[in-house]
């Protein structure tokens, strides 16, 4: 082919190359015959390269640099993004969660396009390819840190909202962990020998109150009224301080429970709120030969409705609010528990009858 030279004016040759790569016919252009100083030598030289895959396709190289150049110069592609998110929500428990799944699942797949340029297809060929290997909860996981990192992009004028709607994979979020009486009695009895009393006294607190971990975490001595024997829940999931009392059993676990300078009932290094501490939990969990399933903070909070419930003596109102539950959907899993209970207790009753005609 012919065209004519910028620099010099005269009519030159345009050398194209042609060659199979990955099972598709490429065409592209080698150079000009003056302005690149090409020849029909050094176009066969890099159309060889190309086939032996030394080189990259002319395509190749400009989709490589403009990944660079978005990278580099920090355009608000979704990697630059996260790390922005990353940065404004240090303060979450989670974030340490959603770095591993943002690298594993996001981070190559999605982490060089704009939010504008990401599309349905993108995300559902993420879903099914998370969904072959992972449970529905992972993959809902993986997708919801997207949504997040999406809206907290559009709260800050970064990005414009995806205009399409993410399908999360159903889950059964409905688990209710029990423990047989076995297994409680020696899980207690490793609780009794463990020396860290953080740990030890944190797992009797839950199976004595219900509370949850991150309220344990927040807890300070300025909560606990030894003397009205109320504790104060500072800003629980519903939202709102709540207050729920302090039986004896949690009363003695806390008055024997050991006090440092630091207002933290279970305080962390340097005195600071505790952030994590599964090692030790699981240690004691290990121990006692508890299930491989069991979580063992939020597991105990089930044993501690479970035995409520099932007592047929509290009814399911009563129960949510010692549950500090926002709404009594959660509180029903427990509802058959204290139904089974009723139903024994009313099937005494054919059994009383008898009992009352042989002795009259």
């Amino acid at each position: 082919m012919e065209g004519t030279s910028v620099a010099t004016g005269k009519t030159e040759r345009i050398y194209y190359i042609y060659y199979r790569k990955n099972g598709n016919q490429i065409e592209e252009k080698a150079g000009r015959q003056y302005q690149d100083n090409m020849t029909p030598a050094k176009a066969a030289l890099i159309r060889a390269k190309r086939i032996e895959k030394d080189q990259l396709s002319n395509k190749e190289n400009r989709e490589l640099e403009e990944k660079r150049k978005r990278e580099n110069d920090n355009l608000m592609a979704l990697n630059c993004l996260f790390e922005l998110f990353l940065k404004h929500k240090s303060h979450l428990k989670s974030l340490k969660d959603d770095r591993i799944r943002y690298n594993r699942h996001l981070r190559d797949t999605l982490g060089f396009k704009l939010i504008e340029e990401i599309t349905p297809f993108d995300i559902e060929k993420i879903r099914i390819s998370l969904s072959e290997t992972l449970k529905p909860a992972t993959v809902k996981q993986v997708l919801v840190l997207f949504k997040r990192i999406v809206n907290f992009s559009v709260g800050k004028n970064l990005c414009k909202p995806i205009s399409f709607k993410i399908e999360m994979p159903k889950v059964n979020n409905i688990k209710t962990e029990i423990l047989s009486g076995e297994q409680l009695t020696r899980l207690l009895r490793t609780i009794d020998e463990e020396p860290n009393s953080n740990a030890s006294n944190m797992m009797k607190l839950v199976l004595y109150t219900g509370m949850r971990r991150s309220e344990l975490f927040r807890l300070q001595w300025n909560d606990i009224d030894f003397e009205r024997g109320f504790i104060t829940i500072r800003t629980p999931k519903g939202g709102t301080d709540q207050i729920i009392p302090l039986n004896e059993p949690a009363k003695k676990i806390l008055h024997n429970h050991p006090r440092t300078d630091s207002p933290f009932v279970f305080s962390g290094r340097s005195g600071g709120q505790m952030i994590d501490n599964r090692n030790a939990i699981n240690h004691i969990k290990k121990r006692a030969g508890l299930p491989k399933d069991f979580r063992p903070l939020h597991g105990l909070r089930h044993v501690y409705a479970s035995i409520l419930a099932s007592s047929g003596q509290v009814d399911m109102y009563t129960l949510q609010k010692l549950l500090t539950h926002k709404s009594p959907q959660m509180t029903q899993r427990y509802a058959h528990l204290r139904d089974d209970t009723l139903r024994k207790a009313s099937n005494l009753v054919g059994e009383l009858i008898k009992k009352v005609i042989k002795e009259s």
